[in-house]
């Protein structure tokens, strides 16, 4: 996952409340098995005038030129500051994965649905809650001042405004560690691999007979999972 500290870039305003997963990313678009190419139908019934099917071209559809992400003004965003409730519906991973894709790096809302605000964490995204009137002045702030842009400082868990001002946030611990060191929870887990290893090893010399017990894969002689284990002598 890739790290973040600071992140330096014009502003997006989405000014909407209750933006469900299904608007950031539609159904028909979850079909794909692989964690790639969702960032091209990022809000894609919003973007487009045309609906949009998995495998139509892109160059082929009509973009919608009153909607934000189709102003020229605002090309090549990494922030996003939206309304309340964002993120809300279906806990679907793949809004953070066409919201990353895209090249945002830092949500900034009144309030976040709790599922998405956890998935966004953990596909390498800051996800910023900031009392509502803060973010109501940035959202008329941005469209006010053409080339508006927010610097988010990570570990000083601070945003600096165009004007000078800084506003602060809260932010996990856990979540700011990962965020910093680009850790996703398979990667960080992945760090204590010989403290597992141990473990298993020392299981094995308690429990001998798992040595003899199919794995889920149907090689035999290997542990298996808790989740597949049989009953047997403790």
């Amino acid at each position: 996952m890739e790290k973040l500290s600071t992140v330096h870039s014009i502003a997006v305003p989405l000014d909407r409340d209750n933006v469900d997963t299904d608007a950031i990313i539609p159904k028909q678009f979850m079909k794909s098995i692989r964690r790639t190419g969702f960032g091209p139908n990022l809000f894609d019934a919003w973007r487009y005038l045309d609906a949009g099917e998995p495998g139509k071209p892109q160059g082929s559809r009509r973009p919608n030129p009153d909607f934000v992400l189709n102003l020229p003004r605002y090309t090549g965003p990494r922030i996003l500051v939206t309304g309340s409730n964002f993120g809300c519906g279906s806990s679907r991973e793949h809004a953070p994965w066409a919201l990353h894709q895209f090249g945002f790096r830092v949500l900034i809302a009144s309030s976040f649905a709790e599922i998405f605000r956890s998935n966004v964490f953990k596909n390498g995204m800051l996800a910023i809650t900031l009392d509502p009137s803060i973010v109501r002045k940035m959202l008329d702030d941005i469209v006010a001042q053409p080339g508006y842009a927010l610097s988010v400082d990570l570990i000083g868990q601070r945003i600096a405004l165009p004007d000078g001002d800084f506003v602060e946030f809260q932010v996990a611990p856990f979540q700011k560690k990962c965020l910093l060191e680009g850790l996703d929870e398979i990667e960080l887990t992945l760090r204590h691999s010989e403290k597992i290893a141990a473990f298993e090893a020392e299981r094995l010399t308690r429990q001998p007979w798992l040595r003899n017990v199919l794995a889920e894969d149907g090689r035999p002689g290997e542990p298996i999972s808790r989740s597949s284990r049989r009953s047997g002598p403790t």
